[in-house]
């Protein structure tokens, strides 16, 4: 019965969603732990956001007003933060130092993907292989198409 009476409670909260950067973010939760949720910001990222604009990192997201949260995100955007902090030093394509995040962080690691397996380098022929590509040891790991133990055949 206490089960049952715990999770009748976990139904009734309210549970708001609020979209960040396209990603939908619970509002109890604090700023700081949501934010790296979202696919290109980490911890220190999340930190280095919450110092420059003189937020409190551990309020809850449902307590921000809208124009808070678009200045977030503008933030986000276009960050005036050093560049190592940054997830994309030195770019390939016009060398700036840049941080994407979400689907154009996504896009641009197929991108590179594929750039390498069409130049043929080392690392995209590992890629296109299945490998690992930094180095580890295949000895152990990275098997294909092992078949199951003795011991889980006979189950």
């Amino acid at each position: 019965m206490a089960n049952e009476k715990k999770y009748a409670a976990k139904e009734n909260e309210d549970k708001i969603l609020i979209r960040i950067l396209g990603k939908d973010v619970r509002g109890d939760k604090e700023l700081f732990t949501e934010l790296t949720r979202i696919s290109g910001i980490s911890w220190t990222f999340a930190n280095a956001v919450c110092k420059v604009l003189k937020i409190n990192k551990h309020q809850k997201i449902q307590d921000f007003s809208d124009e808070e949260i678009i200045k977030i995100e503008e933030f986000v955007k276009n960050p005036s933060i050093p560049g190592f902090l940054k997830n994309r030093q030195k770019d390939f394509e016009d060398g700036e130092d840049k941080h994407l995040s979400s689907v154009d962080l996504r896009l641009r690691r197929e991108f590179d993907i594929k750039r390498l397996k069409k130049i043929k380098s080392y690392k995209g022929i590992r890629h296109g292989a299945g490998l690992p590509v930094r180095g580890q040891r295949t000895k152990s790991n990275f098997r294909k198409n092992r078949k199951p133990s003795v011991a889980a055949r006979k189950k």
